[in-house]
Parts: structure tokens; sequence; C-alpha cells
């Protein structure tokens, strides 16, 4: 384990003396340090999460107000996703270089003002353009992962970015928050409160935060050596799998609400509610992701997460199907499909797994690439900001051209069969050829 002398550099405790430890080496100190910034970086990643995703829920009102229609509204609470997405490469290199307390700190700082401008916008392009400078936000967990990493040793780096990831939970408080906020005062006053929140916590953060110089790679590196990572096919098949587990989760956290609405007649508040079931399992538990993939190994977890969702995704593909069948007494109809009920507990076992292989695979990236992990979760964490990005507009124009909303799952579930082939040919076969 890492712990940190007077002068600010680190140490293995292994290395020190009885008489070294009494000389100023502070275990207690160091481990206050560690729980420290994994708190605050969470809670930070918490009001991050919730403003990235705010369109899930004022999207619907601006909606209703511009008469747009569901491509029109996939690419609105798109937006934010994308710049988010494009961000995490160079602040996953950023934080290698100059350390995550600053650059974090920085991040939310930068987000404030146009989160409050959102509540002044009038015309479509408004709310686009204050979304791609809002979903900087989102780039804060490439920023958090790598620098909460950095405090841990190696066997216990999956929990401890596993319970920095369940700020995904955000997404959950948002729509629990809100609705409230609209009904009672209306959509503009979101922005307004999430613009005040993010301010104060960018505060508390930089006074209950800590660095350590060696956290950051050496000057000597470049960015052209910091980028022959993408090089590595493992980098590419995690970000495939970080695709689906984060990128589907955000389409999924975004789409959701307005679902609950057009498909079951539910008015905002409610529908807002019932999607929180997906969206708060995929947040919170993702420390048990990191536990799992401590102890079995990220490979193992995240090869049943997949099929899990698979599962899930088998019976949530099933459109609303009337069957009319002739019998001897007369045409008989049959209605077949999901009740909200079923639709929710599906939903919501997804979400879990969805958490759990969101931990599993940066415990993949910790252990294939212990000393670059800002970099590496840049990329990965790029790939799976797209998925949220790309797959949300694609759910709206899949809507619009077939009028079947369970589109959007009949895609993911072919998304992820993919996937399993991919893992199967690269991981599970080589394994096997190698035991024979």
């Amino acid at each position: 384990m890492i712990y940190i002398k007077d002068d600010g550099y680190p140490c293995a405790l292994d290395w020190l003396s009885t008489s070294q430890v009494r000389k100023g080496w502070s275990v207690a100190s160091e481990k206050y340090k560690q729980w420290s910034v994994v708190v605050m970086s969470t809670l930070a990643f918490t009001v991050c999460f919730m403003i990235w995703m705010m369109f899930a829920v004022i999207g619907i009102p601006i909606k209703q107000t511009l008469g747009l229609n569901e491509t029109q509204f996939g690419v609105l609470i798109a937006m934010p996703v994308l710049t988010g997405s494009l961000i995490r490469l160079p602040l996953g290199m950023w934080t290698d270089r100059f350390g995550g307390r600053i650059v974090f700190f920085v991040l939310m700082l930068s987000t404030v003002v146009p989160i409050w401008m959102i509540s002044l916008g009038t015309e479509f392009w408004h709310y686009l353009v204050t979304g791609l400078f809002v979903g900087v936000a989102g780039g804060s967990f490439t920023v958090g992962i790598a620098y909460c990493a950095r405090w841990f040793p190696r066997n216990r780096q999956g929990l401890a970015m596993g319970i920095f990831g369940a700020g995904n939970t955000g997404a959950a408080v948002t729509k629990l928050v809100a609705p409230m906020i609209v009904v009672g005062w209306g959509w503009t006053m979101v922005p307004r409160v999430y613009a005040v929140l993010m301010l104060v916590t960018a505060i508390a953060f930089w006074f209950l935060t800590y660095s350590v110089p060696a956290h950051k790679v050496s000057k000597t590196i470049t960015v052209r050596e910091q980028l022959l990572a993408l090089k590595d096919p493992r980098v590419w098949r995690y970000c495939q799998y970080y695709s689906i587990v984060f990128g589907g989760y955000v389409a999924m956290a975004l789409w959701m609400t307005k679902y609950y609405i057009t498909e079951y007649g539910f008015n905002l508040q409610t529908a807002a509610l019932l999607a929180a079931a997906f969206s708060i399992p995929g947040g919170i538990l993702r420390a048990i992701g990191g536990h799992f993939s401590d102890k079995f190994g990220a490979h193992t977890v995240t090869w049943w997460v997949l099929w899990v969702s698979l599962l899930c995704l088998f019976f949530l593909s099933y459109p609303q199907t009337q069957l009319t069948i002739m019998t001897v007494g007369g045409p008989q109809t049959f209605h077949i499909g999901l009740n909200v009920w079923v639709f929710t507990a599906l939903m919501f076992t997804m979400g879990i797994a969805f958490a759990i292989g969101k931990a599993s695979v940066f415990k993949y990236i910790s252990d294939d690439f212990p000393h670059n992990i800002g970099v590496i979760s840049g990329i990965v964490g790029l790939a799976g900001g797209m998925g949220g990005f790309l797959l949300p507009i694609i759910f709206g124009a899949l809507v619009d051209l077939t009028g079947v909303r369970s589109s959007a799952f009949m895609l993911m579930f072919g998304i992820i069969w993919v996937s399993l082939l991919w893992m199967y040919f690269t991981e599970v076969r080589p394994i096997h050829k190698s035991q024979q």
C-alpha cells in the first residue's frame, strides 16, 4: 500500500522500518486522504452526472414547446453526451500530466455559466449549443477514475473505482429531483438550481481533496507515446464492452422517461420515478462490480454481465402485439406484451448487470495498463460516451422509421450479441485452447 511522507512523496509501507514510521510516516493520515479523495470525487461525479443527464427530464417540456419529432428529441438529449465523450481522451491525458485534482476542479467551474444559460434558451439551436458546453461535465468520469485509482494498491483499485463509479447514480437523482422542480417552479428553474449546485460542489471538492506529485506521469513522456495505446487490440475490445455497459446505460437513462410516457401513458413524475429503477442500480451497485472484479477477475464478470443483459433484452425487444388466431369457434385475439411491472423488473435487472459491467471493464484497464490509466480510461470512456451519444439518436430514428418503440431494445440485443461473439473468439476460445 502507498503512504505519503512529510515531503509529499509516496512510498510502500513494506519498505519502511518501525523507526521510519516514527519519523513522520502517517498511516492514519494517508487512509484519511485516500477516502477523502474517493468520497469527494464520488460526490462531485454524482453532481456532474446529474447535470449531464438533466435533458432526460427538461427535454420533455422543451420537446412539447418546440414541437420536436422523435429524432430531434434524440439529438437534443444526446448533445451533452457528445462533448462529454469527445473530451474524455484529452482529459485523461491532462489527468496523467497535471493531476486529477486540478483538472477535476477546473472542469466543474467551466460548466457553471453554460448550465445557467440553458434556462435562457428559446430556440432549438440554443439548447444544442448550451448542451455542448454543459456536456463537458460528462468528462469528469475519466478524470476521477484515474485520480481515485492511483491512491490505492492494485488489489483494491477495483473497489475504489467501483465506489467512484457509483456517481452514475446522478442519473437517478435527476429523475427524482428535476421533475419536482419542473412541477413546482417550471423547467427553467432546473438548470439554475444545478448551476449553483455545481459551483458549491467544486469549491467543496477543492478544499477536501489532495494531490501527490508522484501520481503524475513523467514530463518526458510525449503525447505520441501516450497515444501508442491505440495500437493495442485490447483497448479496442474494452471500448466495445464499455460502449454497451456505459454507452447503453446513458442512452437508456436518457430514453426511459419518455418511453414510459409514450408506451404506458404515465405523467412526467411517475415516468421519471419508474425510469429511476434502471438508473439507481446502474450507479450504486458499481462498487459491488468492483469487488467482484477484484475477486473473480474482469473477464469472468464481464462475460456473465453480457449474457444477463442479452437475456433481458430478448424479452424487452418483443413489441406490444395483438395476435388473432382462427379457431373452430371463430377468431380469438390475444394481447402479447410486457406489462409495466415486468418491464420495470427487467430494466432493473439490466441496470444491475450494467453497473457491475462498468466496474469490470475498468478492472481490465487497471490490470493491463497500471501506468497509463488516465489515457486508456480516456480512450475507453470516449467510446462509451459516443455510444451514449449515438444510441438515443438511433433510437429516435428507428421509432420514426418503424413505429415500433421496442426497436431500441432490438438494436441493443444485436450489439450485445456481436460483443459476446468477439469476446468468445478473442478471450474464451484462446483460454480453452491453451488448456488442451
